[in-house]
């Protein structure tokens, strides 16, 4: 028994940026961006689509597959790192929108580990009250964090959400397990800088802007071994071969990122779910939309060992396994 998905939702916005569009912007072509990242188009946030109306149309289709109300969610977590206000939360908004009048809110921000770090923690709330039910929820508008003038980071980035329903199952369904980790000494190789502060005794003078900063070379030779190590970490933790994992849904990075870790990790390509190509890196909804669309797709079954990793600012990293 333990803590399960109850249902999946997730949600695209409909604007599609493809790299033909991202030639017209900056130095770059398809070519380029689909031979070193695996990515052909992304969503792109119109008006209407700040980050919580994202999120609250992942969650309502979370809900109606769980075949839940929104009054029966006792706890609302959102993770994402591009909220439209700092103040009040994005949960909160997200509360109001679907009508979750008995649940409490707040966001969590642990880039693109987001999803698993919230998954976790809902899991120790789920232990210690059966009869909480949780909507873990990834929910990103990058768009407004990226720099439109920076070819090596403008490529990679998407907008959209995914959502899960979690609650208590009897029976062998549910969270198996999880490996969290974080090195906040390595910060400076992937980060965004908030708006210029009010107090000049704080500002910081060097400040690009709010927007995303990244020194790719060196986030993705730290990615590959750190969720490498996670990954080995939480199946000996478990005592899960790796032979016994359906699937993969890893963070959706980069395909370069996603190919040598799995070639490491000695797991046929056709148990790894991938949909980099269609979206880009949507950080904390990577996760989230993916496992919405592998479940859609009848790509898992009950019973199926699922494997989540990720990899994100912070630096944060981590893998979870599900009993679906």
């Amino acid at each position: 028994m333990g803590t399960a998905i109850l249902g999946t939702g997730s949600y695209l916005p409909e604007q599609i940026m493809t790299n033909l569009d991202l030639e017209k912007i900056v130095d770059t072509s398809d070519e380029w961006i689909q031979t070193r990242t695996g990515i052909r188009t992304r969503c792109i946030g119109g008006q209407g689509d700040e980050t919580y109306m994202l999120a609250a149309k992942a969650a309502m289709a979370a809900l109606q597959k769980a075949e839940i109300s929104a009054a029966e969610i006792d706890l609302i977590i959102v993770a994402t790192i591009s909220s439209h206000m700092l103040m009040p939360s994005t949960a909160c908004f997200v509360q109001k929108e679907i009508g979750a009048g008995r649940a409490f809110a707040y966001d969590i921000n642990a880039a693109c580990s987001g999803f698993l770090y919230a998954f976790d923690l809902a899991d120790k709330y789920i232990q210690a009250d059966p009869s909480k039910k949780i909507l873990v929820i990834g929910a990103e508008t990058l768009s407004s964090r990226t720099n439109w003038e920076d070819r090596n980071t403008c490529i990679l980035f998407g907008d959209g959400a995914g959502a899960v329903v979690l609650g208590h199952v009897e029976g062998e369904r549910g969270l198996i397990g999880a490996k969290l980790f974080s090195d906040g000494n390595l910060w400076s190789l992937l980060h965004m800088h908030t708006a210029p502060s009010c107090n000049p005794e704080l500002l910081q003078a060097a400040s690009p802007g709010a927007h995303i900063v990244m020194e790719g070379r060196e986030v993705f030779k730290y990615a590959v071994k750190a969720m490498e190590e996670a990954v080995l970490a939480l199946l000996a933790q478990e005592q899960v071969a790796i032979d016994a994992i359906s699937l993969v849904v890893p963070h959706q990075a980069n395909v370069r990122i996603l190919n040598k870790l799995v070639e490491r990790l000695g797991i046929g390509a056709e148990k790894v779910f991938i949909n980099v190509q269609k979206y880009g890196n949507t950080s904390a909804a990577s996760i989230p939309i993916a496992l919405d669309e592998a479940s859609r797709a009848s790509r898992i079954k009950a019973g199926d060992i699922i494997l989540l990793c990720s990899f994100g600012g912070g630096f944060t990293w981590g893998a979870a396994l599900i009993r679906w």
